[in-house]
């Protein structure tokens, strides 16, 4: 059996763009917010990812810790019988805050495809994967997946805030014509409040699904909608 990973390397794999999870296709809305105007250039990129973290990054990393708090105790109680029904209460939760079924669609086939990956990645960890099930809202598969890890409910939520500004800001250079150093100092001056965010997140991991934070984004939604029926396009969301 390979040996397991160390947080620092577990991390790193879980925040690394290039893993064949089917974000690289995605650009969390910026494709539909450049074509109506609403991003423009480098600060509008830097507002529309500050506007992200803060609204449903916050939300959808609360949800992640939450799974990797459930997903904890059930992999240290040694039984993961129940660890499915409970995972299926925050997915439920978590498809009540998304309005957009386009949004709802992208969030399942991700969270499919990040368990399918990690399946491969690391076989050793199979059981706790196949107990969560097959289909999962993806903050709550990066739950599942940080807990299998050995990650704690805070680095849960850490991956998914970094996720959900580093998926636009890399499509950003694909979008625009920006200079990619640019998009990159807009993640690093995000930085100190993608901390602060993932400690909030994290105090939520113990939460009642129904207490667990729901802000909300209309234009992400609105987006979403209008991207779905958009017949040129080059990211999928």
């Amino acid at each position: 059996m390979p040996a397991p990973l160390t947080r620092t390397a577990a991390l790193l794999l879980l925040g690394d763009g290039r893993l064949p999870a089917g974000g690289y296709a995605h650009s969390a809305g910026l494709e539909q917010a450049i074509a109506r105007g609403w991003v423009r250039d480098a600060d509008g990129i830097s507002a529309y990812l500050r506007g992200r973290i803060h609204t449903t990054g916050l939300v959808t990393a609360a949800f992640a810790a939450a799974a990797q708090h459930r997903t904890r105790l059930a992999f240290e109680a040694g039984d993961l019988a129940g660890l499915r029904a409970e995972l299926a209460a925050l997915d439920r939760e978590l498809v009540a805050r998304t309005p957009s079924p386009a949004l709802r669609k992208v969030g399942q086939d991700l969270g499919r495809m990040l368990l399918r990956a990690m399946r491969s990645i690391v076989p050793q960890q199979v059981a706790v994967l196949d107990a969560a099930g097959p289909v999962l809202q993806q903050p709550i598969a990066y739950g599942v997946v940080s807990a299998a890890l050995g990650l704690d409910a805070r680095d849960a939520a850490a991956v998914v805030l970094y996720d959900s500004a580093a998926t636009p800001a890399v499509a950003a250079v694909k979008l625009m014509s920006i200079d990619p150093f640019a998009t990159h100092r807009c993640l690093a001056e995000l930085a100190p409040e993608l901390d602060e965010l993932a400690e909030r997140a994290a105090a939520h991991a113990a939460f009642d699904p129904r207490e667990l934070p729901s802000l909300a984004a209309p234009l992400t939604d609105i987006a979403a909608e209008l991207h779905s029926h958009h017949d040129q396009r080059l990211f999928a969301s």
